[in-house]
């Protein structure tokens, strides 16, 4: 009873601990791929960060070798970067949304600044097309446009150690929850060997055990079945020498004193003569069959 009791306990505790590692396993994953979001998120910004910087400093190489060649073709980094510059700050701005307010606060700063630099480059740049060139180059030495050029690489610098930050936390959570699903991971399936090793010895243990028993009862019904054919034998013994001494009787009977009896006497020892012939038939008959053992009887 205990042995079944258990094998009874243990298969819905294997189902369980198969439930509880897909479980594990599921979250783990879940967490794994959130984690992963996030640091590719912060790559995201960062690519966004670096492509601003791009666009400012285009912007100013543009402006300044202008300035000093007056050469039209000078200009084409300038008007690619002022082309782009409001798509990548749409798109940087998009990504910190969801970030903190003071990265928010970055960036809106970050705008201000780089809306100064740029009126500051189309106002040189006009001068400059009008042939007031010592003019432009006054504008350029006031220090007015490297001051927001300075602030607004500051602010960036400022969101780019903000995103390595957030991407070397969201890569120490990674590492830290590979640890911990490793471990979990470990622990569960090991508890699952366990559990089905132990089981699977309990069943074999309980099969041989049946078959010690079904061997015991094998021997037990051998043993009655002998014990029934040594008791069949010895009464079938005593019905024939009954069934003998009753038939010679009988048969003596009517052969010494069959005349002297009246005819009803002589046919009641017929009757018991053919009686005891009959019995003995069917003794022989019932012996003839075959044995609880599988063999024929020896009558």
């Amino acid at each position: 009873m205990i042995r079944r009791a258990t094998l009874q306990a243990g298969v819905p505790a294997i189902l369980a601990f198969m439930a509880l590692n897909a479980f594990l396993s599921i979250n783990h994953l879940k967490q794994m791929q959130k984690l992963t979001a996030v640091t590719f998120e912060s790559s995201m910004i960062q690519a966004d960060i670096s492509c601003l910087l791009n666009d400012l400093t285009d912007m100013e190489t543009g402006q300044r070798g202008y300035l000093l060649t007056e050469n039209p073709s000078y200009l084409k980094p300038y008007i690619d970067a002022k082309g782009r510059i409001e798509t990548d700050f749409a798109r940087l701005r998009v990504a910190l949304a969801s970030r903190a307010e003071r990265e928010r606060s970055a960036e809106s700063q970050l705008e201000s600044a780089a809306s100064a630099i740029q009126a500051e480059m189309e106002h040189s740049i006009n001068l400059r097309e009008q042939g007031y060139r010592h003019r432009a180059f006054m504008l350029i030495s006031s220090n007015e446009g490297m001051k927001f050029m300075d602030a607004a690489r500051g602010l960036l610098s400022s969101l780019s150690m903000a995103e390595n930050r957030s991407f070397a936390r969201a890569n120490s959570e990674k590492d830290a929850s590979l640890s911990k699903a490793l471990a979990e991971t470990i622990i569960a399936n090991s508890s699952l060997l366990v559990l089905t090793v132990f089981l699977f010895g309990l069943i074999r243990y309980h099969g041989r055990a049946l078959e010690r028993e079904a061997a015991q009862s094998r021997q037990a019904l051998e043993l009655r079945d002998f014990q029934l054919e040594k008791l069949t034998s010895a009464l079938s013994n005593q019905i024939r020498s009954g069934t003998s001494d009753i038939e010679g009787n009988a048969r003596l009977l009517l052969e010494n004193y069959g005349g002297f009896l009246p005819r009803h006497g002589h046919e009641y020892a017929e009757q018991i003569r053919n009686s005891a012939a009959q019995m003995e038939r069917l003794r022989q008959d019932l012996l003839s069959g075959p044995s609880p053992n599988g063999h024929e009887k020896a009558a």
